[in-house]
């Protein structure tokens, strides 16, 4: 199949990303690995020995630096639909957060530990349709803040990506519900004309 002007915009464009070729270069799997870096680097977020939760991990560019962060003495569990070409110090479990089976073994993967920070960088398949794929994209956010809020420990951290438009707001009022602090970052690697930011919720409140 042709493919559109846009599209192919959008190819040389990621070609030609600087973080793109960094990345490939580094050894991580995608360009977001520095987003969560700098994120880390102004937060401090990722600690050694800490219980980290991925929240749709593929291709796995965050969950490599968790792992890194976190060491041996840490742990980090991530989950996706997608599968997830194995990294070292990451447990992976493929499937819906939100189905009994997967949360079950979620809770056998934990043995006991209390997760510190779950970190969600998804984002949906995008139709082009901006106000479906808006609220697409804040449904997503509201299923990551309620696995937080469902099973963080009190104290702990909750980063997303969100996507500034309809339902932002709200969202942003919710997330202030359940966190002491909730602070916005818009890292370098995230592109000028995009509208994402991430939400950095701190101090859960029990």
């Amino acid at each position: 199949m042709k493919r559109s002007k846009t599209s192919k915009q959008w190819m040389t464009e990621h070609v030609n990303d600087p973080y793109v070729q960094l990345a490939q270069k580094e050894g991580y799997r995608s360009r977001a690995a520095y987003k969560l870096l700098e994120i880390d680097e102004k937060d401090h977020l990722l600690r050694p020995g800490m219980t980290v939760v991925d929240l749709g991990a593929t291709p796995g560019g965050w969950s490599q630096i968790a792992a890194r962060k976190v060491g041996d003495s840490g742990k980090v569990i991530a989950l996706d639909l997608l599968p997830l070409h194995p990294i070292h110090g990451v447990e992976f479990i493929q499937g819906d957060f939100r189905e009994d089976d997967v949360l079950a073994q979620l809770e056998e993967r934990l043995a006991g530990r209390k997760i510190g920070l779950v970190i969600s960088d998804m984002a949906p398949n995008i139709s082009g349709v901006g106000i479906s794929d808006q609220a697409r994209a804040m449904y997503l956010c509201e299923l990551a803040l309620e696995f937080s809020a469902q099973h963080l420990q009190p104290n702990g951290s909750f980063l997303v990506k969100v996507f500034q438009g309809e339902g932002f707001e709200a969202f942003l009022k919710q997330m202030r519900g359940h966190f002491a602090k909730v602070a916005t970052r818009k890292p370098k690697a995230s592109r000028d004309r995009s509208s994402e930011l991430y939400l950095l919720g701190t101090g859960k409140l029990e």
